[in-house]
């Protein structure tokens, strides 16, 4: 599934800290710049009405007066800038000079755990992750500066504090692996959000906390993620729906058993951005007693789709098991999946929607023909079947083992198949130019 995403609007371009209401109180003789050439550059540097330009020049200005006692209101100013002229990296090296001018500067904090966290959504580093958690979790505890009013203060942090929170969040999810910290931090944001905020500005983190509480271990609570993904799904634009009802409805399904009972979950997720007290969803027969219902109610289990027929082998009784396993093994099969990581004789997929969210394979394909460097597929590469004209990774059933549960895993099982094969993406024929045409003389 791609990944959805929200824009998020940060509404502190436009404000500054203490140091704007200082400088504007230069006008009347607050602060005073005495040396000539040093206020016709400062003048000449804040006045230019062109991003770039006006970031030129004031980097030129610190670069010549670096103890200016304007300093800090100018890389104030710069974090502006580089934000209108779409530079992050230079926006955090403003900030980050800013925080070592005044260290409890909630503007300078605020940008520079904001673009930690877009580098630790990109690279998923948990140095960077835990550094952009470090700051949020400085910027919640920073006060009122004297030069600030009690108003300014307080749209301040009203616009900074849920961003702090899902900072912290997105660090306990990918730097700690923490997803009771997770649930804890968004909840706390949205919870900072008006009714109306956590259908706009509020959705995208919405959809991040109906994952954290889907993820295997023992602080998932499916019915909250059902509740969090329907909410998702109410308020999303047309052209997310088809992308987040597969999972509302495969964790629905897991709960309880079957789709009965949703659209009533989806109607009452309108109403609120939290579930009631009152919520309740039947939970259905445990999965032993669900996939010994499906044997049962299957005439012929090699028609079973992959994904379910590994379910079975992970938590199937014994008996079921081996039911199931006794037709699969020597036999080939399609292996439809995201590449968790690949070398040249190994390619792991995982298959079922729990091991795509753990990211974790619980297929295992040795390669018949060992691959070339440029043959070998990147993690997070999804193959398909060839009969949709998708690069279809095949292989034969070997072996497979279930895997008990972890603190933060489910069970599941490990297949692994041999004598793997990789049929290439069919590409489209170039269209071709209409032959021209010809007219006969008369």
């Amino acid at each position: 599934m791609k990944k959805l995403v929200f824009a998020s609007v940060v509404a502190l371009a436009s404000m500054s800290l203490g140091y704007a209401t200082t400088l504007r109180a230069q006008d009347s003789g607050t602060i005073s710049i005495k040396d000539p050439a040093e206020y016709n550059a400062y003048q000449m540097a804040t006045t230019q009405s062109d991003p770039k330009a006006k970031a030129a020049a004031l980097e030129s200005f610190l670069d010549k007066y670096p103890q200016s006692q304007v300093k800090a209101g100018v890389l104030d100013m710069l974090i502006d800038t580089y934000q209108a002229s779409g530079e992050p990296d230079k926006q955090l090296a403003a900030a980050t000079k800013l925080l070592q001018v005044d260290p409890n500067n909630l503007k300078a904090t605020l940008y520079s755990s904001l673009i930690k966290k877009g580098q630790c959504q990109k690279t998923s580093d948990a140095q960077t992750c835990d550094d952009a958690g470090a700051l949020a979790q400085k910027g919640l505890g920073l006060t009122k500066p004297a030069a600030t009013s009690a108003d300014d203060w307080t749209k301040l942090t009203g616009a900074a504090y849920p961003i702090f929170h899902s900072v912290i969040a997105l660090d306990d999810a990918i730097g700690k692996k923490d997803f009771k910290g997770t649930q804890d931090q968004y909840t706390a944001e949205l919870k900072l959000y008006t009714e109306d905020q956590t259908k706009t500005v509020g959705l995208a983190d919405t959809l991040q906390l109906a994952t954290a509480y889907s993820m295997p271990g023992a602080s998932q609570d499916l019915v909250k993620a059902v509740w969090f993904f329907a909410r998702v799904w109410d308020f999303a634009p047309p052209a997310y729906k088809a992308q987040i009802e597969p999972k509302l409805e495969y964790y629905y399904k897991k709960y309880h058993g079957g789709l009965d009972g949703l659209d009533a979950i989806k109607t009452q997720a309108l109403a609120s951005e939290f579930p009631p007290g009152t919520l309740v969803i039947t939970p259905a027969k445990s999965p032993a007693e669900q996939i010994h219902d499906l044997i049962t109610a299957t005439p012929d289990l090699n028609t079973l789709a992959l994904a379910d027929k590994e379910t079975v082998l992970a938590l199937g009784s014994k008996d079921d098991a081996d039911k199931l396993w006794a037709l699969l093994k020597d036999k080939p099969t399609p292996v439809p999946g995201v590449v968790i990581s690949a070398t040249a004789q190994q390619i792991k997929v995982a298959v079922t929607q729990d091991a795509k969210d753990a990211k974790v394979a619980d297929f295992i394909v040795n390669l018949k023909t060992p691959l070339t460097e440029k043959e070998i597929p990147a993690a997070g590469f999804e193959y398909g079947l060839a009969s949709k004209g998708q690069a279809e990774l095949d292989g034969t059933y070997d072996t497979y083992t279930q895997v008990p549960a972890t603190a933060t895993t489910a069970q599941a099982a490990e297949i692994v198949l041999k004598e793997g094969t990789i049929q290439a993406e069919k590409k489209k024929p170039a269209a071709r130019k209409p032959a021209a045409a010809h007219h006969a003389a008369h």
